[in-house]
């Protein structure tokens, strides 16, 4: 069984959370488990620059920031004192970070460290988080990552940081993580169940058991991105669904699934000459479409085209009397 565990490494809860995932795994029994580090984004507003902390937290926007970094799900974003909770957990009595830092860089380096296997991906995750939490060091310098993944056996992972690598990965892995409803740090999930938060070693021990017992649909690769990139558009991210649907618009360029997709991204993201171009050739094809006619008739009136939006508009009411 997968356990993906979907997090920001600059969110103390994740590493707590980590404490409590690995001794709900030490008693568990039963089929192996392949634990995958995946990146979430808490503070997506982090300076380039990494700033002392103290700074960031008399910020008195700091709790909104902070709000998908939380023990349960729905947390109220509250600034709690967690070095207790810390050194229950064997984390050190010296708990807190020093940086403000952003956290691209460490999620690109534990991207390009999962095709070293999960052990050197989580040995990356545990250095990174010591790091930034236990020894006040700024995660977000090239130098330091570099010296955690030699530490964790990924000798060439500072070379391949510095090349620019992990960046695609990492930026439609993000994506992933919004179709598939990723809202708080850390999110497990495991055969298409989600437990969110920090929770205790035995809770984290149940919600694996009652994971391990179901046998989820598996789709194909191709399904799975046309449905995220079909959610991002529900979630009013056009630009994101586009992006996922670059490699499908590539493979399968005659799909009028993918197509049509790409025709409704277009417009709610204001590209409207590629929507019309799009919408034209796909009614040119079968015209029996009345969402395409609908969605053609909005665009041309977008354009100020209302004597040829107008035709559209109607046909589609007609076709479908639900989209008058």
């Amino acid at each position: 069984m997968r356990i993906e565990i979907w997090a920001d490494v600059v969110c103390p809860w994740m590493y707590i959370g980590k404490r409590r995932l690995e001794r709900a795994l030490a008693g568990r029994s039963g089929e192996p488990v392949e634990v995958v580090w995946r990146p979430y984004r808490i503070d997506p507003t982090a300076p380039a620059v990494s700033e002392p902390v103290e700074e960031f937290l008399r910020d008195p926007f700091v709790e909104v920031a902070l709000e998908a970094c939380g023990p349960v799900q729905g947390g109220d974003g509250e600034l709690v004192q967690m070095s207790e909770l810390a050194a229950a957990e064997g984390l050190g009595d010296r708990w807190g970070a020093a940086w403000r830092a952003d956290s691209h860089d460490a999620h690109r380096l534990l991207a390009l460290a999962e095709a070293e296997g999960p052990a050197v991906q989580d040995a990356v995750a545990e250095g990174v988080l010591r790091a930034h939490f236990v020894e006040g060091r700024d995660i977000a310098d090239s130098e330091v990552l570099a010296g955690i993944a030699a530490e964790a056996g990924f000798a060439r992972g500072g070379e391949l940081l510095a090349g620019g690598g992990g960046v695609e990965r990492v930026r439609e892995l993000l994506l992933w993580g919004q179709a598939e409803g990723v809202r708080t740090s850390p999110t497990f999930v495991a055969n298409g169940m989600a437990l969110t938060g920090a929770q205790s070693p035995e809770l984290i021990a149940e919600f694996l058991a009652e994971a391990a017992g179901r046998e989820p649909r598996r789709l194909p690769e191709e399904v799975e991105r046309l449905r995220r990139a079909e959610a991002l558009l529900e979630l009013a991210n056009p630009l994101g669904a586009l992006e996922l649907l670059g490699p499908l618009a590539e493979t399968h360029a005659d799909d009028r699934n993918v197509r049509f997709l790409a025709a409704r991204a277009y417009y709610r993201s204001a590209q409207l000459n590629r929507a019309r171009s799009t919408l034209e050739a796909l009614l040119e094809e079968s015209a029996d479409d009345a969402y395409a006619h609908l969605l053609l008739g909005r665009t041309l009136q977008r354009q100020g085209e209302r004597g040829l939006a107008e035709p559209h508009l109607r046909l589609a009411a007609v076709m479908d009397p639900s989209l008058a």
